[in-house]
């Protein structure tokens, strides 16, 4: 059952980095989701900028070692997607590289969607 628990908590943290990556694109169908969307984004930015472990990954942790599987020391993002993505091994300047991407992806997008929001206002 912790096993469970534990790979249910990695697909949470992986949808929340998807939603705060590319949740600003949702705000196009569902405006008010932008008040759940943007503490996402802060937290997610604060989180890469000050080098934080999110609270998921200690508890996953806590949840493989209830099932006594192996843990990992690092934090969710290097442990399961810098492999896919960099070479093993997260520093504070690949930190900076990602949150920089997160804060300007969804500057831009909501930038297009103010804009989107003002041409069809002003129809």
């Amino acid at each position: 059952m912790y096993l469970l628990l534990a790979d249910l908590i990695v697909v949470l943290h992986l949808g929340f980095i998807v939603f705060a990556a590319l949740g600003a694109l949702l705000a196009f169908k569902w405006p008010r989701l932008v008040w759940l969307h943007l503490p996402a984004v802060i937290w997610a930015a604060i989180t890469e900028f000050m080098g934080l472990i999110c609270p998921l990954t200690p508890l996953e942790n806590w949840l493989r070692q209830q099932a006594g599987a192996d843990l990992y020391q690092s934090g969710f993002i290097s442990h399961y997607l810098l492999p896919l993505i960099y070479p093993p091994g997260l520093t504070p300047a690949t930190q900076w590289l990602l949150g920089g991407i997160l804060v300007t992806l969804n500057v831009l997008i909501y930038a297009w969607l103010v804009r989107y929001k003002y041409k069809q206002a002003k129809k």
